[in-house]
């Protein structure tokens, strides 16, 4: 049996008014999905973006100027480094 077989599945459930069931129930059908599928799928992909967007550094044009700049030129190792590589590689 795969595993996604064996998960374990939970219940969400929301109170909503008469309208915005129906709206939702109406991109559903739009889409050939249930309003279960729909609102699965539709709360999954936004989750996704926020997290997503939680991940992702914004940095302004001088910023990235200076982080590509260390990059490009790295600074020499000091002795605190050179002593925690070694024991780290060791």
């Amino acid at each position: 049996m795969s595993t996604a077989a064996i998960q374990e599945r939970d219940r969400i459930t929301a109170r909503v008014t008469k309208k915005v069931k129906q709206e939702l129930e109406d991109a559903a059908a739009l889409l050939g999905s249930t309003l279960n599928e729909f609102m699965v799928q539709s709360a999954l992909e936004r989750a996704h973006k926020i997290l997503e967007r939680d991940q992702i550094i914004s940095l302004t044009a001088a910023d990235s100027a200076v982080f590509f700049q260390a990059l490009d030129n790295p600074s020499k190792p000091n002795d605190a480094l050179k002593k925690a590589f070694a024991k780290y590689a060791g």
